[in-house]
């Protein structure tokens, strides 16, 4: 359970080594719970949801990995993160944080505790779409605020706007959809800018706004998500998945091989 620290009135779920990346020991509840206390005390925090993909690009990458390794929570996004925590760690974990998923709870979360929430990313025809089907579905959401960011590199004048308009809007939440690693990286730079919770949420806007299909609920248990969506987009997904899963199954292997050797 989240409880009191000395230093923060939040104290954020375990981590644990898994390639490099620390991953939060977490289920839905708990990850709530943490959200909406940081939120209702205006205490800034970093939330992501990290499949494999995320996890592989992150410790391929020193500086990235140093700067998501700060996160106040990294949850395992995709089954096989949760199989890789189970393994090497005996967390116990019996299902994954899923991005779409704890956008969804976090929104009703927010509506029942009067927090407001922020949108960042996507389009300005993804987010019209998104705020219609939340307000739909949650009609108590208090949405403070929404904005697509150019898909360029934004300048630090621009950046700077960007924070004080989230900061301006009173929202205890932003989630921020700008894929990885580009929402990782827009979150740690801003870690001492924005005053609320980021959460990245990776694709989850395209999947909630209806303009992506998510996968069978089946292919999501059985951690077979990612051959849904390569099915749905194979030129641009396939590189991707051919070399994380790759990369992840092996540098997994190696520290379950070294695991007894290093007990």
């Amino acid at each position: 359970m989240c409880s009191s620290t000395q230093s923060s009135d939040v104290a954020w779920p375990e981590k644990y080594d898994l390639i490099g990346v620390q991953v939060s020991r977490v289920d839905y509840d708990q990850a709530i719970e943490c959200m909406m206390k940081a939120a209702k005390q205006a205490e800034p925090g970093i939330v992501a949801c990290h499949a494999v993909h995320a996890i592989v690009t992150a410790s391929c990458d020193d500086g990235l990995r140093q700067q998501v390794n700060e996160f106040s929570m990294i949850t395992p996004d995709g089954q096989p993160v949760r199989w890789g925590m189970n393994l090497l760690h005996r967390t116990k974990l019996t299902d994954r944080v899923y991005g779409p998923e704890l956008t969804r709870r976090v929104c009703h979360a927010a509506a029942k505790e009067g927090v407001s929430i922020y949108l960042y990313g996507g389009t300005p025809e993804i987010l019209e779409l998104l705020q219609s089907n939340l307000r739909d579905q949650v009609p108590d959401l208090q949405i403070a605020g929404a904005e697509a960011p150019p898909f360029r590199s934004l300048s630090d004048e621009e950046n700077e706007a960007a924070c004080t308009r989230i900061n301006r809007s009173g929202a205890g939440i932003v989630m921020i959809g700008l894929g990885c690693p580009k929402q990782d990286l827009f979150a740690a730079e801003n870690s001492k800018r924005i005053e609320c919770v980021q959460l990245l949420v990776g694709a989850a806007f395209d999947f909630h706004a209806g303009v992506k299909p998510m996968a069978p609920a089946w292919m999501q248990k059985s951690g077979l998500e990612w051959l849904f969506r390569l099915g749905c987009e194979p030129r641009r997904l396939w590189q991707r998945y051919l070399v994380t899963n790759s990369i992840y199954v092996y540098r997994l292997g190696m520290s379950l091989i070294r695991k007894p050797f290093m007990a």
